[in-house]
């Protein structure tokens, strides 16, 4: 019995010397592993910071416009008719050519005016003999009525018919300008510079006066462009007229610069009371006929300058559910982010009324990948232009 307890105590012994040895075994093979690993750590790697490209807030004088949709129209067209009936012989300018003024259009038969011309030229030489003769007898019968050869009613008569040969000449001689002229209406003519249209009369119509339609005639060098300020504009308009003529730049959709320019020379004396704006004109140099009557266009009137405004690019521009901000460079490198209000827009950049001042670094890339607070590394500021 006493046996029996000395093994299980012994057994006990051995088992609690078993776990110590495990236990030691464990607590050096943790501080191995806990000296191994602080031996062999890397350094914690940098936090990542946005390289962006910024500009400087400048101050530069810019021009203030209005800008309106405008439509060209002619100063003048015509519609080319016949002035004298007749059978349509030649079309001389070809459709759609630029004529000069002065130039052959269309020609008409010319035999029946010709024939009336020698006509009217025959009566006025025989009216010319017949009034020589009247003279004649007149001055005959002056002399017989002084020396009382020919009485009175005799002589009165000589003297009617000098009257009435004279009329008759003279009849006769503005039937002559009247054949003239209606020979020179047979070839019509370009009554001014400009592009013909398309023919409507072929060559054998029979024309008539104001009758028959033969083509159109329009002015395309200068040309109008008309437009419609409104009434709240009006007086800014008024105000620039009064410092002197105001300039017009005349833009085509999807140009981003002028292609002609004019000056303002039309404002209508009324306003419409149903639209709330005012019919204005630009005259516009068109010497390569760019425009054409009837384009819709886009015009800006130069008004003023402005002085010492703030540019920004347009594209440094971001929105918010407060309005228009700019990403700006700020203390220690970090992101501020600037609620700004906009003045006026000059090519590619946009005035800022408040909210920059100037000389501040306005950040104009990898807007997307920043935020308020953020470290940022600017690149070299470029100057703005």
């Amino acid at each position: 019995m006493i046996m029996r307890k000395w093994k299980i105590a012994l057994g006990g012994a051995v088992v609690l010397g078993a776990i110590s040895v495990v236990s030691v075994h464990l607590l050096d093979m943790g501080n191995l592993s806990l000296h191994a690993g602080t031996a062999g750590a890397a350094p914690a790697p940098a936090a990542f910071v946005m390289p962006v490209p910024v500009v400087d807030v400048v101050k530069k004088t810019i021009p203030i416009y209005l800008d309106y949709a405008a439509r060209t129209e002619p100063i003048r067209s015509v519609t080319l008719q016949a002035r004298v009936p007749g059978y349509l012989q030649e079309q001389a300018a070809a459709d759609g050519s630029d004529v000069r003024q002065g130039a052959l259009l269309y020609k008409i038969a010319p035999e029946d005016f010709q024939a009336a011309l020698d006509q009217a030229k025959a009566q006025v030489q025989r009216d010319t003999a017949t009034l020589d003769y009247a003279r004649s007898n007149l001055g005959r019968g002056s002399e017989l009525a002084k020396s009382g050869y020919l009485d009175k009613d005799s002589f009165d008569q000589r003297t009617s018919t000098l009257r009435g040969a004279e009329a008759s000449l003279a009849i006769n001689e503005a039937a002559v300008r009247t054949a003239e002229l209606n020979l020179s209406y047979a070839q019509i003519k370009a009554p001014f510079d400009g592009r013909i249209g398309r023919n409507q009369a072929s060559i054998g119509t029979l024309v008539s006066v104001a009758g028959t339609v033969l083509n159109t005639l329009v002015q395309l060098d200068p040309i109008y462009v008309t437009f419609n300020p409104s009434e709240s504009d009006l007086a800014q308009i008024e105000e620039a007229k009064a410092a002197g003529p105001i300039d017009v730049d005349v833009l085509l959709p999807g140009d981003t610069e002028p292609r002609q320019k004019g000056q303002l020379t039309f404002i209508d004396n009324t306003v419409d009371h149903s639209t709330g704006t005012i019919t204005a004109r630009a005259t516009i140099g068109n010497a390569k006929f760019t425009l054409l009557p009837g384009q819709y266009v886009r015009v800006r009137l130069h008004i003023k300058q402005q002085a010492d405004a703030l540019m920004v690019p347009q594209t440094a521009l971001g929105s918010s559910q407060l309005g228009k901000y700019l990403y700006v460079v700020g203390k220690g490198n970090t992101v501020d982010q600037r609620i700004v209000s906009l003045g006026p827009v000059n090519g590619d950049q946009v005035a800022i009324v408040s909210g920059v001042s100037e000389g501040d670094k306005v950040i104009t890339g990898n807007l997307q990948k920043i935020g308020p607070g953020m470290p940022v590394s600017p690149l070299p500021p470029t100057p703005a232009s």
